[in-house]
């Protein structure tokens, strides 16, 4: 299913249109043009307890971002040498290398990475 004008959405937006494309598509009830049109995927696999995987585009999208089972890990507590457990996941991103150049794809992963790890985040 496609969430049109996600970019306009909140986090809380975009989780109430999920929940509402999921369980129309669970009940077969979306309409053609709900499951036509996207640019771009968000895939869960770590719902079913895979830590990593590699998406593969649905053409003619652009990018599929993967991701994984949060578990808990040791790390290094960034500015110290300090050993903490945090919960972590894996997060792919597959992309269409004809429409999107590497180093803007990592520019992406690089400015997620930084929104998520900074939280809590605004749910209006």
């Amino acid at each position: 299913p496609v969430i049109r004008h996600a970019e306009e959405k909140s986090i809380l937006g975009l989780a109430r249109a999920v929940a509402d494309l999921a369980e129309r598509a669970r009940a077969k009830r979306l309409a053609p043009d709900e499951v036509q049109g996207g640019t771009f995927t968000v895939t869960n696999f770590g719902s079913y307890g895979s830590v990593f995987a590699t998406p593969i585009i649905n053409q003619p999208q652009v990018a599929i971002l993967g991701i994984g089972l949060a578990v808990k890990r040791p790390v290094v507590l960034p500015g110290t040498e300090a050993i903490a457990v945090r919960t972590m996941s894996i997060l792919s991103l597959s992309f269409d290398h004809r429409l999107i150049d590497g180093a803007v794809a990592d520019q992406f992963m690089s400015r997620l990475r930084q929104i998520l790890e900074k939280g809590p985040f605004p749910l209006s």
